[in-house]
């Protein structure tokens, strides 16, 4: 199972709606998740999300509070704290801690993360569109949190909360030797030795095959056919979804253009035998962090 794809969270879209019911939510058996310069709070003893109860973060300005979703009945919420000038105030475990998703969601149960970065992507959203994207006025905060709406009277125009499309793709191909290698590529700012499957957004009015094929003929000149889904991953980091395919390589001499890659290169299966884990500061190949669908591919195409 892919990694933040175990939402068990009943997200209750009709009720959400309700503010009477939202407020009795909030006052039942709710927990919340706190978000601070776009970290989740953490217990670094436990290795889990920190959920405060309502009693513990009613002093604060709820306003802004989203609703998650359901677990039985229990409410899920998250708060974005970074400009509350009261946090300090807050009693939160010693042990606990701010820490970016992307560096603590592959130590953390594939439920919870998936919860931590739903909490993260939604306030992430609601920081960066703060304005109406009509009109230019302010909007604010409706719908517990899943939507926004223009303070303009004469505009009053709804924005919802967007994800990105991006096709990943692991790239194949039966060479003269009897050996079947994939194509992988690394960015410059990437951590020294780190390869990954190649990927890119879709561009407007664009199939998801088309855009499989033009990233990797732009990323490495590099034809493609066969393309074939195999599975998809929310990635808030910090919106995107994406979409993961296996496609066979028509060609095989690779050229790449610096701004997309610093490098390409084919592996057979047992080259990626000797790479070493992401994050390992030692020399050498590396490949792709556990809880991206980059290394879910890779490892798909490793076992058949």
């Amino acid at each position: 199972m892919l990694h933040y794809t175990e939402m068990h969270l009943n997200r209750a879209s009709s009720e959400r709606k309700s503010n009477d019911w939202i407020i009795a939510q909030m006052r039942g058996e709710s927990h919340w998740l706190l978000i601070d310069d776009d970290k989740n709070l953490v217990d670094t003893k436990t290795c889990t999300l920190v959920s405060l109860s309502f009693d513990q973060v009613k002093e604060l300005h709820l306003d802004n509070a989203v609703f998650l979703g359901l677990d039985g009945q229990k409410s899920y919420f998250a708060l974005d704290i970074s400009k509350y000038a009261d946090k300090n105030t807050l009693q939160i475990p010693s042990s606990a801690e701010f820490i970016d998703m992307r560096q603590i969601g592959p130590q953390l149960p594939p439920t919870m993360a998936s919860v931590g970065v739903l909490a993260k992507g939604l306030c992430y959203w609601h920081n960066t569109h703060q304005y109406c994207g009509r009109c230019g006025s302010k909007n604010h905060s409706v719908e517990a949190g899943h939507a926004r709406k223009c303070l303009n009277s004469d505009c009053r125009h709804m924005t919802f909360p967007r994800t990105d499309p991006a096709v990943i793709m692991l790239v194949t191909h039966l060479f003269s030797d009897g050996i079947e290698r994939c194509l992988l590529g690394r960015q410059a700012q990437w951590s020294e030795g780190v390869y990954s499957t190649l990927a890119g957004f879709v561009d407007p009015a664009e199939t998801l095959e088309q855009a499989v094929i033009r990233e990797v003929k732009e990323e490495a000149n590099i034809d493609v056919d066969k393309v074939k889904y195999l599975a998809s991953q929310p990635w808030p980091f910090p919106s995107s979804l994406m979409l993961g395919f296996i496609a066979q390589a028509t060609t095989t001499d690779i050229a790449v253009e610096q701004d997309e890659l610093e490098h390409a290169q084919w592996f057979s299966r047992a080259d990626l035998d000797s790479f070493l884990e992401w994050g390992i500061d030692a020399p050498g190949f590396k490949l792709t962090r556990k809880d991206s669908i980059s290394r879910y591919l890779i490892e798909y195409w490793r076992a058949s």
